[in-house]
């Protein structure tokens, strides 16, 4: 045979061993994507959920029940422990409940002011105290408490708080206004959530400190602030236990505001103007807060579920899935339906981590890196299992790919799009395309990205520290009903079941748009674990520089 015949029929030869190859890749994914089913999801959903469970408090009865299920599950699937022998990682804690007698009074020139806890204000302490106090704290209107020198803002420029309570306006001055020039425009940025506005009040040293409440611009109604900033509060425990925290912090309803500002003699509406312009000056308000939070303190375990599934050829580098396994528990005050069951926040993202995990194991052959499954505590008291995670990595940051986080899956059905949360931050985004591609569907950015979504869910704490995160959620675009149509069933569920009791497992839900979701990120992850090179964020975002420096990092390390 002539060589160049030969060589002719070799490279036909080798392609079409390597459509084989293809082919037979193509035939295990779609043969993985099978056993992710809507009756497996339908039935771990109803267990988390089910009154059993207790609401899957941490450190609860609920918790003990709730890890041994998902341990028992990932064992059955032949995950490996995730924590050297075991599947736990503890996460101490404190837990600490004020007495719901207290009041809130503020001294003004002419008259006292009481307002009434849960119905009118909510405050906590972080401190590691059992009494904490404002007596007569001076008061401040403070803006919206931002200081960000990228957006050449500072609304703490020239003031002193030491000692002083500042009050203070939800979401950032770019919702506010819509206007595209200040800050994100309408989507809100990390400066527009409360956990922020927290942290930059202690750090400039202020006592305590009272945001007003709006709905639109908190995202949630105050029903969802008085259920989740009462009763028992679990923290994580810093080294000072917490003693850099405010003395207090807390919400208080518009009304409240109203009357506060009216008795200093200003509107609310007219400081909101204020406050939305650049250059804008604090206000003393020439009142006096006075506030008293006795609390119960208790110290409690509880913890992160990890299975591992290892890799083949890149088996020291792990992508890694997760889902809050945490709720709310049970609260014995409330008349009639007492436990607030979770069931799409988030027994349905810890579902579905289950059968992401049955469709990985299905596989011939093992993926080359490391699958982890990661189900983490405390999300609904502020993202207190993930951040434990996050500073108390069991895999190197700089060995983690990426993070995908499932929270709330779609309970309405097939859809034409799926939403990523954090969209354009990342090159995750190509890998999301493609997976959507193979479904016939689109990708879209947040279509409410006022809401502050990405600083709201588990993913955040790792993006903080550098590796590339995504939260893709349910699309809005319905097969049969339309955009308008989901967007209404979402707001409806926000307004109605978010943080209550009525979140409930409804088998008349279609589950099926939830194992499309699935599907596409089996399908994502596949791709993401069989390559060598680590996905990157864009530039601009605030996390690439700690990314590069990690795999920097990394690389020299081999080198030596």
């Amino acid at each position: 045979m002539k060589k160049d015949v030969f060589m002719a029929l070799t490279g036909i030869y080798l392609l079409f061993l390597l459509a084989c190859s293809r082919m037979s890749e193509v035939e295990q994914i779609k043969k993985a994507e099978a056993m992710i089913t809507a009756d497996s999801l339908a039935r771990n959903i109803q267990i988390l959920a089910s009154d059993e469970f207790e609401g899957r408090a941490p450190a609860s009865e609920g918790e003990k029940k709730t890890i041994k299920f998902l341990q028992e599950e990932f064992q059955k699937l032949g995950l490996k422990p995730g924590n050297g022998s075991s599947y736990l990682q503890p996460v101490p804690m404190v837990v600490i409940t004020a007495e719901p007698s207290a009041t809130l009074e503020i001294k003004g020139k002419g008259k006292t002011l009481t307002f009434n806890y849960k119905s009118e204000f909510v405050a906590l302490t972080r401190r590691v105290q059992e009494e904490v106090s404002l007596a007569d704290s001076e008061m401040v209107f403070a803006g919206y408490g931002i200081v960000a020198p990228e957006y050449g803002w500072n609304d703490y420029e020239g003031l002193d708080v030491k000692g002083k309570t500042v009050l203070v306006l939800i979401n950032d001055p770019g919702y506010a206004t819509q206007d595209p020039r200040l800050f994100n425009g309408r989507a809100m940025t990390y400066y527009g959530r409360w956990t922020y506005k927290y942290e930059e009040a202690a750090r400039q040293g202020a006592a305590g400190i009272l945001i007003i409440h709006e709905t639109e611009p908190a995202a949630y109604p105050w029903g969802v602030v008085e259920n989740g900033w009462t009763g028992p509060q679990f923290q994580l425990i810093a080294a000072d236990n917490n003693l850099s925290r405010c003395a207090v912090e807390g919400w208080v309803q518009k009304e409240v505001a109203e009357k506060i500002l009216t008795e200093a003699g200003y509107k609310l509406e007219d400081l909101k103007k204020a406050a939305c312009q650049r250059g804008f000056k604090p206000v003393s308000l020439g009142l006096k807060a006075n506030l008293t939070l006795k609390n119960k303190i208790e110290k409690a375990t509880s913890h992160n579920v990890i299975a591992l599934w290892p890799g083949s050829k890149r088996a020291d580098e792990y992508l890694i899935f997760m889902a809050h396994w945490d709720h709310f528990g049970r609260n014995p005050e409330l008349k009639g339906d007492q436990i607030f069951n979770g069931a799409v926040d988030n027994a349905s993202g810890t579902a579905g981590l289950i059968e992401l995990a049955r469709a990985f194991t299905s596989l011939k052959k093992r993926p080359w890196r490391s699958i982890v499954f990661l189900s983490v505590t405390g999300e609904e008291q502020g993202l207190l299992g993930s951040e434990y995670y996050a500073s108390h990595p069991i895999f190197p940051p700089e060995k983690t790919v990426a993070v995908i986080n499932m929270d709330a899956l779609n309970i309405y059905g097939p859809m034409k799009d799926i939403t990523v949360i954090g969209y354009g931050l990342s090159e995750l985004d190509k890998y999301i395309e493609e997976a959507a591609r193979s479904q016939g569907r689109t990708v879209n950015p947040d279509p409410t990205p006022e809401k502050g979504s990405y600083f709201r869910s588990d993913h955040f704490p790792f993006a903080r520290r550098g590796i590339p995160a995504i939260y893709p959620s349910g699309g809005v675009d319905h097969v049969i009903y339309g955009r308008e149509w989901t967007l209404a069933q979402k707001e409806k569920y926000i307004a109605e079941k978010y943080h209550q009791p009525g979140d409930e497992f409804d088998p008349n839900w279609d589950l099926t748009g939830a194992i499309d979701d699935l599907r596409l990120l089996f399908h994502m992850a596949w791709r993401l674990s069989h390559e060598a090179s680590f996905p990157s964020w864009n530039e601009g975002t605030p996390y690439k520089a700690i990314r590069d420096a990690h795999l920097a990092a990394a690389k020299e390390a081999r080198k030596n």
